[in-house]
């Protein structure tokens, strides 16, 4: 748990600057998953092009090219569903403690430089929040391979019924991984901003506090509309704000893609 103690006296109530997410653990998630979705997509090329031609040695005399094709992909798709699987629990692991250590400090320098001295130690409460964040990366990371080679498989069929030639395929292919960078760019940037949030939030309910303000982020194409009105308005810690996309309550970086942040409350004390 931890304690908080004023380092010089106050009146009136402080509002602690926000913490951020830190740009270079979102920066380093996305460069680890970009780095093994390109060799994904360096090995389906060279692979599927390989017994589109006919030139894959696995290939049978006198089997159909469907057949051919459909082979290759779930030779292509237990490798690569393998190779994520053995990423995600590394990388998720690291990930979520790294964002925890971030957290944490900055939170503390935002106490310092609101006049508060503060120790933190490992709590249940953010042991169940690194945990909760390490499987839902685990499975987010799982899921890349999965949905990019369901696509490519479909991609692959409708190439060889429709007697389309190598180039098109080839097109497609590249078309589709730029697809799968972009979620992983999303999920790097959407997790960093959800543990952040989730992880400060935690040490600031142990401390004690219990109120907010929003601060709507500014950045983004597509602002929600109730974020950006929400701007400034205090909120329970606990409980958020009910300007979720479904009209539910939510906190700052809970959504999807939000860059919205809380800056917490401590009420005044008398001198």
């Amino acid at each position: 748990m931890a304690s908080l103690s004023r380092t010089r006296p106050r009146r009136a109530e402080t509002i602690l600057r926000p913490v951020h997410p830190n740009a270079g653990l979102e920066a380093e998630y996305r460069r680890r998953l970009t780095a093994l979705i390109d060799e994904m997509g360096r090995s389906l090329t060279y692979w599927l092009s390989a017994a589109y031609r006919g030139n894959s040695p696995e290939i049978a005399e006198d089997e159909l090219p469907a057949e051919t094709m459909r082979r290759a992909m779930r030779r292509l798709a237990r490798r690569w569903q393998a190779n994520f699987n053995d990423l995600a629990d590394d990388l998720a692991a690291h990930f979520a403690q790294s964002v925890g250590e971030r957290s944490n400090a900055s939170l503390k320098a935002a106490l310092k430089k609101g006049g508060f001295t503060v120790e933190f130690k490992m709590t249940r409460a953010q042991r169940d929040v690194l945990n909760a964040a390490v499987h839902e990366n685990v499975s987010l990371i799982r899921s890349i391979p999965q949905q990019h080679l369901a696509q490519v498989e479909g991609m692959v069929m409708r190439s060889v019924s429709t007697g389309r030639d190598l180039g098109q395929l080839a097109d497609d292919l590249q078309q589709q991984l730029g697809v799968t960078k972009k979620r992983a760019a999303l999920i790097a940037r959407d997790q960093n901003n959800k543990v952040t949030a989730a992880l400060t939030r935690a040490r600031q309910v142990e401390m004690g506090l219990t109120e907010a303000v929003w601060r709507h982020s500014g950045g983004g194409k597509h602002p929600r509309s109730k974020h950006v009105k929400a701007n400034g308005q205090r909120y329970d810690i606990r409980v958020g704000l009910p300007i979720g996309d479904k009209g539910q309550n939510v906190l700052p970086g809970e959504e999807i893609n939000c860059r919205c942040i809380g800056r917490a409350v401590i009420p005044g004390f008398a001198a």
